[in-house]
């Protein structure tokens, strides 16, 4: 019983990594990367707006 756990464990290690060996997942891409360098910046803007809100406590002026 004090070996069994242990053992358990390896064997458990081993299927993951066959698994994980067997069936890679495949990247997906959803835009060429022209596309996301392009827009980078204003897609990025909501979010830094937020992020520096809550950093400082600032309600950001509207443009």
């Amino acid at each position: 019983m004090v070996i069994a756990g242990p053992a358990v464990v390896v064997v458990a290690s081993f299927i993951t990594l066959y698994l994980a060996l067997s069936s890679p997942n495949t990247v997906l891409e959803t835009e060429s990367a022209a596309q996301s360098q392009a827009g980078a910046g204003a897609s990025l803007a909501p979010a830094m707006t937020a992020r520096n809100h809550a950093a400082t406590g600032v309600v950001p002026a509207k443009p």
